[in-house]
């Protein structure tokens, strides 16, 4: 039994179908989008290994051909280097427009695909299919997709969205414990921003989420991803409310350029501390209570995520240098950094013009070097 949430964007609109089992019937669902009957599965070592048989069968059995292009797993496979691998690797296997691309993994996967699949022959369409916590709940949906540079994460990339998106429950069976809670970050994520009713119900249920119980697993994804459909669907291309889900994430990147988008600091730890930070940091600057942040906090780090800067790898970092990655973020405009701040638990906003001072003596006061 699956559910189906839809994303209402005009003549881009598609389903987002959570439930278990959906490898297994996965031909049927994107025979319509393969008109030659063919679709080439980007996929990662780690993932095809333990799921690729399962999904090829499953392909076979809906009359689809399934064409394994299998990369490294890991950040560094989103990159310049990694994106021209895979563009050849697609253009040898002679896909034309008629054809479609599947990602089938998590959100490097996800992005890494998606972004070769809007710029193959001026783009092609492409489908969804994650496998990690992460990757169901936020970024295979809503059409984002990138690279990263040495200059900073996700700032070469394309607006692309997908034909379906395919959240099979059964796959997060396998997936490491780490990543699991690295995934649950955007999962509470959703609540921090926007519903408290649902932030209240994670702080009660963090437990059967991150132990797969079926039932709590479900609700959290299916809330998770309506909540995500909503937001694209009033701000496709982040020009206004679509900038909320960045909750945390200023914070976040920063520290992921400082530790080196590595396995130091999975995307969603980074997104825990950040999250965090910007609570206190919103009840520094007068807008929520030391309460609030302090309920925050501690409903994410209920779920083994760190929630302060002396619990990532590569403590003490130095302010200044947080700052300046800030600054190249993707949010900022006219050189003014933007943060997702928040007025109380389930009360987000945009806030323009924060003051760098302001951001550096806030790190300093939470420990790093001034």
């Amino acid at each position: 039994m699956s559910r189906t949430i839809p994303v209402g964007l005009g003549e881009r609109a598609y389903d987002v179908l959570v439930g278990q089992g959906l490898l297994d019937d996965a031909g049927r669902r994107i025979a319509p989008f393969a008109r030659r009957g063919r679709t080439a599965v980007v996929s990662d070592e780690t993932v095809w290994a333990l799921h690729g048989q399962r999904l090829t069968a499953g392909l076979a059995a809906g009359g689809v051909e399934a064409l394994p292009v299998v990369v490294p797993p890991g950040e560094q496979t989103k990159s310049f280097e990694g994106l021209a691998d895979l563009m050849d690797r697609l253009l040898a296997l002679e896909l034309d427009r008629g054809d479609i691309v599947t990602a089938f993994g998590g959100g490097v996967v996800g992005d890494l695909a998606g972004f070769a699949a809007a710029i193959y022959k001026r783009g092609v369409d492409f489908v969804q299919i994650p496998t990690t916590l992460l990757a169901q709940v936020d970024s295979s949906v809503g059409g984002k997709t990138a690279i990263d540079t040495p200059r900073g994460k996700n700032l070469v990339g394309a607006f692309h969205q997908p034909r379906l998106v395919l959240a099979d429950l059964s796959v997060l069976e396998t997936l490491p414990d780490r990543e699991m809670r690295a995934g649950y970050a955007e999962v509470i994520k959703y609540g921090l921003l926007g519903d408290l009713a649902f932030f209240e119900w994670l702080e009660a249920h963090v437990a059967e989420v991150l132990a797969r119980e079926p039932s709590a697993l479900s609700h959290a994804v299916a809330r998770s991803i309506e909540m995500k459909a909503e937001i694209v669907a009033a701000d496709e291309r982040e020009q206004g409310c679509r900038a909320l889900l960045n909750l945390g994430h200023t914070f976040a990147h920063a520290l992921e350029a400082e530790t080196g988008y590595g396995e130091a600091l999975l995307h969603g730890e980074a997104v825990g501390v950040g999250m965090a930070l910007a609570f206190r940091f919103s009840a520094a600057q007068g807008l929520a209570t030391g309460q609030d942040a302090g309920r925050a906090a501690a409903a994410i780090g209920a779920s083994g995520l760190p929630t302060t800067l002396d619990a990532v790898p590569g403590h003490p970092f130095d302010a200044g240098r947080l700052v300046a990655h800030m600054a190249q973020d993707k949010k900022a405009e006219a050189g003014r950094l933007t943060f997702i701040l928040a007025r109380g638990l389930g009360d987000a906003f945009v806030a323009k013009d924060v003051d760098a001072d302001a951001v550096r003596a806030f790190l300093a006061a939470e420990g790093a070097l001034a």
